[in-house]
């Protein structure tokens, strides 16, 4: 990478947001690969994207006002899982998935204290359908429930497969009236976000 950044007339150009595009590409080839690849193409994607985190970190050590390289990442990274696995690197005990979750969930409210709303840290940039999902599992924390749908023109599934058909069968709605699917359930999420916002300031 030190090599590509320095010789690379293109390498050299290339900004933090310029890869962005390339960063998402790669994020879903390494899940096309997990659900559908074969072992050989999982370990290319995953070596893409190590590429592009590596790509990141030159990109980074160049900067005048507060470089870092890759091995200040992995030192960041290395002591984030310490602290969030105390039943592993500390004298906490965990026998089960949730005791562990416990820790975990402990140890990252302690690291954002300076954060004022469930909402804060959530990336913007996923897609609508994951930002809706990670809107709404924050909403229930802070006590706004979002109603599912309890009859009518769509019923409520039971089953993920059953939701997966429902979820397509909206996608083809919004089709044939000439709606964006993907754009009506972003734009719904700022109405969510301002009510979970009163809720948290009692208004």
């Amino acid at each position: 990478m030190r090599a590509v950044r320095e010789r690379c007339v293109w390498s050299q150009q290339i900004t933090h947001r310029d890869l962005v595009p390339y960063l998402i590409e790669e994020s879903h080839e390494v899940i096309d690969a997990v659900e559908s690849g074969t072992r050989a193409d999982l370990r290319e994607e995953l070596g893409d994207l190590l590429w592009q985190v590596l790509f990141h970190a030159a990109i980074a050590a160049q900067d005048p006002d507060d470089p870092f390289d890759i091995d200040d990442v992995a030192d960041t990274l290395t002591e984030k899982m310490v602290r969030r696995h105390p039943h592993v690197f500390a004298g906490e005990v965990a026998t089960t998935p949730d005791e562990v979750l416990v820790h975990w969930n402990a140890a990252k409210a302690a690291e954002k204290r300076t954060r004022r709303s469930v909402l804060d840290g959530v990336p913007r940039g996923m897609p609508a359908l994951a930002l809706a999902q990670k809107i709404v599992g924050r909403a229930a924390g802070a006590g706004v429930e979002v109603e599912g749908p309890t009859g009518g023109a769509v019923a409520a599934p039971t089953t993920e497969a059953e939701l997966g058909d429902v979820l397509l069968g909206l996608v083809a709605v919004a089709r044939t009236n000439g709606w964006d699917a993907e754009r009506a359930l972003r734009e719904r999420l700022p109405g969510l976000e301002a009510e979970v916002r009163d809720a948290e300031s009692g208004a």
